[in-house]
């Protein structure tokens, strides 16, 4: 988003004051202009504007309540708003951020004060598209994958909330374990690139087939590319690393304990353990017992050790997962 794109929505009961936020940044944006609450409400909803400047003392309803109805509208929820504001009262100033507002200025206002905030701001809201629109075409890829493959969407979605809930157990941030949940889709993107003879054979691979199979990380790892994209990237190094093993024994790199990210040790157990509880063509769901026992076997050779112990802890969550997304 160019900022001559960008449009903002000022809103404020005195005509003065509209005057002066205009002269500041009418050479840079797109302004449309509101003199009082419903009004802005109203443009708000039909222009859904890329930020909204918002006066609090208003005559027909304060700021603040315009905030709390901007949020509490799908429409509008995400569109930032920064107080523009004479008050000087703490109060205020917890309740609006509260309610949702990114920032406040106080008036009178300065120049270089306004165009660096609303310039941070719709920075953020152009972070926020891009990485929307980066997720989106993940999702979409996943969607492209599940198409060549027996396994269910259900399948996908389980998985990937079993290695979110894996992720927080191991210490990652609310936001690093989110970015799992949305990678982890791709683990399986290459099988795209694998011949339907063998990705639609109902009896048992031929040795010289697996090793066909067994290529498909380093194809999914090459249709994502490299991209300076963080949950692109991190797509990238699920699908490449999932059926590496802790003892090294697997592919396609034969890497060995935390020489493996531990984002790819992660989605390898949540992959596996859904495999095992699941009805397969070829077989029948194995029972909870059955796979959590194969799992704490596989400890030190398939599975980080320490990664088995935090999926145990969790078990209930993964079960409340396996219920949630349970196949149709």
């Amino acid at each position: 988003m160019e900022n001559k794109q960008a449009t903002i929505l000022i809103v404020d009961d005195e005509p003065a004051n509209l005057r002066v936020l205009k002269q500041i940044l009418q050479q840079d944006y797109r302004l449309i202009f509101a003199k009082g609450g419903q009004e802005a409400l109203r443009l708000a909803h039909d222009k859904k504007p890329n930020l909204i400047l918002l006066d609090i003392m208003m005559p027909d309803i304060t700021g603040l309540e315009v905030c709390k109805q901007l949020k509490a509208d799908p429409v509008t929820t995400k569109i930032p708003v920064i107080f523009v504001t004479a008050l000087n009262d703490h109060d205020d100033e917890a309740q609006g951020l509260e309610l949702g507002a990114v920032d406040y200025i106080t008036k009178p206002v300065s120049a270089p004060v306004v165009k660096a905030r609303v310039a941070t701001h719709l920075s953020l809201v152009q972070a926020d598209e891009l990485r929307r629109t980066r997720l989106q075409v993940i999702q979409r890829l996943g969607h492209a994958s599940e198409y060549k493959d027996n396994e269910t969407g259900m399948h996908v979605m389980r998985m990937s909330h079993y290695s979110q809930v894996l992720a927080l157990a191991f210490g990652f941030s609310e936001q690093r374990a989110d970015d799992l949940l949305h990678a982890a889709p791709m683990h399986d993107l290459g099988k795209i690139g694998i011949p339907d003879s063998i990705m639609l054979k109902p009896g048992k691979l031929t040795n010289e087939e697996f090793d066909v199979m067994k290529t498909h990380p380093v194809i999914g790892a090459h249709i994502l590319g490299d991209d300076d994209s963080d949950l692109i990237s991190l797509a990238k190094v699920v699908a490449l690393t999932h059926h590496e093993k802790w003892d090294g024994t697997g592919y396609p790199n034969g890497l060995a304990g935390k020489d493996i990210p531990v984002e790819g040790r992660i989605v390898a157990i949540a992959d596996v353990f859904d495999a095992l509880t699941s009805v397969r063509p070829y077989k029948d769901a194995w029972s909870i017992e059955r796979a959590v026992e194969l799992i704490q076997n596989e400890s030190g050779k398939h599975f980080d050790p320490e990664l088995v112990s935090l999926f145990v802890q969790e078990l209930d969550k993964m079960l409340e997962i396996k219920q949630r997304w349970k196949d149709e």
